[in-house]
């Protein structure tokens, strides 16, 4: 069940309520009485945890070097195992001396 933090705007009383996400907000404060509660926003707490977040998600310029070369070695692969539009041409094989 979330924590909603509401602000009364005549009194100034400041609260959290556990509420279900499919109950009404709440309208009346506790302690004026008056309808004049409004919900208040607060920012949520992001953890990234594990190894491999910084080498590829982050924007810092370690994150861009990782990314960087992983492109150059995509290219590469991708030039290796494509075939190529010329025909090669046979060499031709030396006739032994002998």
């Amino acid at each position: 069940m979330p924590l909603y933090s509401y602000r009364c705007d005549n009194c100034g009383v400041q609260f959290e309520q556990r509420q279900h996400f499919t109950d009404a907000p709440l309208v009346q404060c506790p302690e004026c009485g008056e309808d004049s509660l409004r919900k208040l926003f607060q920012p949520v707490g992001v953890v990234f945890k594990g190894s491999g977040f910084y080498a590829t998600d982050h924007r810092s310029p370690s994150g861009q070097v990782a990314a960087k070369k992983s492109e150059k070695s995509e290219k590469a692969d991708k030039a290796e195992s494509s075939p190529s539009s010329e025909p090669v041409a046979a060499k031709p094989e030396k006739a032994s001396e002998g």
